[in-house]
């Protein structure tokens, strides 16, 4: 993947161009921003550079064997590292990211998607249910050692990428943090994340920080216009993906939005339970939504908070600055009157509340119960 493949972000890509021309390539670096801004693509586009036997006018020159190798995930000297688990795994069974079933797997999810995708994109692609989650184990940490042990193959460097670290477990976090204090020579560690705040502070201390930030509606409506003839209508849609590839696809109809839609259902139930007062039955829906995947439970109240301050922006008279589209949109007109100054924090602090007790693997029937009467209350409250 060459930077020329990568939408937008032009000073970024100009700035890692010149660290490795310049031999200021740190040895452990933090890429943060949503995935559909291109984290990832854009850390693949960086190691072919720095692998590249030809680099030319700023970037990968595409056709030498390392470039190849690297454009189809294969090259010896680049290894990645995610987040992976499986059904029907056996007692005392390590499962790591470079096994060959998951290997292929990572190879054809980003094939098909240019590298834009997210972590429940990934979850779903591994088949996991809705009990088990993927993470990075210590015996993957224990891997990485073994791994980069040994020397490069064919390149100056032996590149990492590590694709969502905020899944490490403590144990292997600790192990990482080990690897970091004491680097190989001419070893470079790439770690991609969404969530820089769950990594420990002293991992997060010995990396240099590339923060990848949204993309701009001009980034996107190239994209737009390749599919929509109406000028008026893509500057519409480039502007409502919020600098996000995957919710632009997501707009266009090139990605399915099943997930998307079961959030928004699930938003209206309980927002339209809790005006109504409607306590047996949000205590029903909190047994449901217990039920679902702890990243489907994120992602849904992360959907929940999109929502609100969407609403809040139409009660609050900004309707024309919306980010929303079809039925999101009708839905949140007509549920405007009941978001007001009072209750839009509070709400908020709960969505807040709820996320930071999932991913500290709380009860999730405990939470979502506690979550669904709290916000009862505060609609109630106005």
């Amino acid at each position: 993947m060459k930077f020329s493949d990568i939408i937008g972000h032009t000073a970024l890509k100009e700035h890692l161009v010149r660290s490795v021309d310049s031999g200021r390539i740190s040895h452990a670096q933090l890429f943060t921003g949503i995935a559909g801004a291109g984290t990832l693509p854009l850390a693949v586009a960086y190691v072919q550079y720095i692998h590249c036997r030809n680099r030319q006018n700023g970037d990968s020159c595409g056709l030498c064997p390392s470039c190849q190798q690297i454009a189809a995930l294969a090259h010896p000297d680049l290894h990645f590292v995610f987040p992976v688990n499986k059904q029907g795994k056996k007692s005392g069974e390590v499962v790591l990211s470079s096994a060959r079933e998951f290997a292929d797997k990572w190879r054809e999810i980003f094939s098909s998607s240019g590298g834009y995708f997210n972590a429940q994109q990934w979850f779903e692609s591994l088949n996991l249910g809705k009990t088990l989650k993927g993470m990075i184990t210590a015996k993957e940490a224990e891997e990485i050692i073994r791994r980069l042990g040994f020397k490069s193959f064919e390149s100056e460097y032996k590149t990492m990428i590590i694709w969502l670290p905020e899944t490490m477990n403590e144990e292997a976090a600790n192990k990482l943090l080990k690897i970091l204090e004491e680097p190989w020579d001419k070893t470079v560690f790439i770690l991609v994340t969404e969530h820089s705040d769950r990594l420990l502070k002293t991992i997060t201390s010995r990396t240099q920080e590339v923060n990848v930030p949204r993309l701009t509606a001009e980034d996107l409506l190239p994209i737009v216009l390749q599919s929509e003839t109406d000028s008026a209508k893509a500057q519409s849609i480039a502007r409502l993906a919020c600098g996000d590839v995957i919710e632009l696809r997501r707009l266009l109809g090139q990605a399915d939005d099943s997930l998307r839609r079961e959030n928004f259902n699930s938003f209206c139930a309980v927002m339209r339970l809790s005006y109504n007062n409607k306590h047996l039955e949000l205590m029903n829906w909190a047994d449901d939504v217990a039920a679902l995947s702890r990243e489907h439970q994120r992602g849904m109240l992360l959907d929940f908070s999109r929502l609100l301050r969407e609403a809040f922006m139409i009660h609050a008279g900004l309707g024309e600055v919306s980010y929303l589209w079809g039925e999101e949109a009708a839905f949140c007109k007509k549920f405007a009157p009941f978001i007001d100054e009072k209750n839009i924090e509070p709400i908020l602090e709960q969505i807040e509340s709820a996320l930071r007790q999932i991913n500290q693997n709380g009860n999730p029937r405990i939470v979502f119960t506690h979550f669904a009467l709290a916000v009862s209350k505060h609609i109630n409250s106005r």
